[in-house]
């Protein structure tokens, strides 16, 4: 979720104003979600050129869309979700394997490590093994796990029924750790 929050009012008042053309009211919307939206991109790309290029494009097609946009969700919602098509999007015209996210890990990392140097190996196992999910699973992750939505939030963005996110994510979960678990050097 995104690390500043405003309450709906507010951001009510700064979508309208963007809307009337307040450079300034757009500006605070970014800022206010420029982590989130990185975030999430970061998480279904990695850390590559083509990410920071995909994070620019979420708020060009965002302000593109400002008079679209009806606020049946919130910002953050909408961003997440235009973050997500373009990552996919991204990801078909990969036909290879891109460079390993750079951050995001953290909140994925339970298992204790004893040195930085253990845990930046385990960092660069877990973001080996999302890259190599497909979009599908890597999306739940993303946002369940690395972004701190709830499953329920995760299911409104995807606009998916609660059940295949929680679906989805088991899945997701199991195929991690098919591949997590000999890299580790230990046993299914």
């Amino acid at each position: 979720m995104a690390g500043r929050t405003i309450d709906l009012e507010q951001e009510k008042e700064l979508l309208h104003r963007a809307r009337e053309g307040d450079e300034e009211a757009f500006r605070k919307i970014v800022n206010l979600h420029q982590r989130q939206v990185a975030a999430t991109v970061m998480g279904m790309l990695g850390n590559c050129p083509e990410a920071e290029d995909v994070g620019q494009e979420v708020f060009i097609q965002f302000f593109r869309s400002l008079d679209r946009f009806r606020g049946e969700s919130r910002i953050a919602t909408y961003l997440t979700r235009i973050a997500l098509n373009l990552a996919v999007n991204e990801l078909r015209r990969r036909k290879k394997e891109k460079q390993l996210l750079a951050a995001g890990a953290e909140g994925w990392l339970k298992a204790s490590t004893d040195s930085r140097e253990e845990a930046n190996d385990a960092r660069r196992l877990i973001a080996q093994a999302l890259q190599q999910l497909e979009p599908r699973f890597r999306e739940v992750i993303v946002l369940r796990f690395l972004n701190g939505y709830s499953t329920e939030e995760t299911a409104r963005i995807l606009k998916l029924p609660l059940g295949t996110v929680l679906s989805r994510l088991s899945r997701a979960q199991m195929k991690l750790r098919e591949i997590l678990l000999p890299l580790m050097g230990q046993e299914k």
